[in-house]
């Protein structure tokens, strides 16, 4: 009996760049550019050919590179940086259970990713990677009627094969308490693949308002593929949403972040948050200052339609949501 292949977004994902060696020469990188890598990093690299394939060849300041290349910036000291900047430690319920705020909770459904970010806030989390079983999980779920939404995260939920997602999807359809689920991925902006028939067929098979967020922080990310996998989802009434986080030297400019709103928006997809850094250690070289920040959403608030603009935000441990940072409307001189 011939072995089952593996689904192609699962082929896909074997040809990431994990070798920093490998994607110094795949970049064409010289020996004083190779000088600042970490060739050993406690945060392993791993990026999709899908976005090495984008990066501009011999150069370093590339913005979607920057996003995820090791680099001796990370061993850098900064204060008030540190390996859990969110609180999820304080929210766990349990190993992959956090509730922070009210009507919602966050399942950690696995620790892989489709590609490692060097901001991640997760980077120092302790996952529990032995199983992909949530008995625990769904019992705490079942016994508190007061959650009405469920988000996927890890990780990143799409990490899982399309069989487990319909289990535990199935398995939160008979809590009648829970009304929605959200996904949180970035798979679709390295292996769109992934968004195939058989993961589509699954929003059609419960009851759920799904959510779908996802998460870019360049126009450069994005291609026709991505864009024509991504209207596959909106075309069965799924809302889908993008986050990004404002990082140095990637998407800290205004013609940046107006060129990406804007093709987001061109495509149907909804600017949702734009993140403050979350103080992570290892990534105090990507930090804007708020002050930029506020005077970049000013801008975009000025040039486009509300719908295309996010809400600058940050994570405050122990506040019930996500704090909206305002800009000024006072004219300036």
């Amino acid at each position: 009996m011939q072995p089952i292949a593996p689904p192609l977004w699962r082929q896909i994902l074997r040809q990431n760049f994990t070798d920093i060696t490998l994607l110094a020469d795949f970049l064409e990188l010289n020996q004083d550019q190779r000088q600042n890598l970490l060739a050993r990093s406690r945060f392993a690299l791993n990026l999709p050919k899908r976005l090495a394939y984008k990066i501009a060849k011999g150069t370093l300041e590339d913005p979607i590179l920057k996003q995820f290349l090791p680099t001796a910036n990370e061993n850098a000291a900064a204060s008030n940086f540190l390996s859990d900047p969110v609180g999820d430690g304080l929210c766990k319920k349990t190993k992959k259970l956090l509730h922070k705020y009210q009507g919602r909770v966050l399942l950690l459904c696995t620790s892989a990713c489709a590609m490692h970010c060097r901001y991640c806030f997760r980077q120092h989390f302790e996952y529990d990677a032995t199983n992909k079983i949530f008995e625990e999980e769904l019992r705490m779920i079942a016994e508190d009627s007061s959650i009405s939404e469920v988000i996927l995260s890890g990780g990143d939920p799409l990490s899982l094969d399309n069989r487990i997602l319909e289990d535990l999807l199935s398995r939160l359809s008979l809590l009648s308490h829970v009304r929605s689920v959200r996904f949180h991925t970035r798979f679709p902006m390295g292996i769109p693949e992934r968004l195939d028939s058989g993961f589509l067929s699954l929003f059609g098979k419960f009851p759920f308002q799904f959510w779908f967020i996802i998460h870019s922080n360049h126009p450069n990310e994005f291609d026709e593929d991505i864009f024509k996998a991504l209207k596959r989802v909106r075309q069965l009434g799924i809302p889908i949403l993008n986050q990004s986080v404002l990082l140095k030297g990637v998407n800290d400019q205004f013609s940046v972040l107006f060129e990406l709103c804007s093709k987001l928006v061109d495509n149907g997809i909804i600017p949702y948050y734009l993140h403050q850094l979350d103080r992570v250690q290892g990534a105090a070289h990507f930090e804007v200052s708020e002050v930029e920040g506020k005077e970049l959403i000013r801008r975009l608030s000025d040039s486009l339609p509300g719908y295309a603009v996010p809400r600058y935000v940050k994570e405050i441990p122990g506040m019930p949501g996500k704090t909206p940072i305002f800009f000024t409307t006072e004219k300036r001189q």
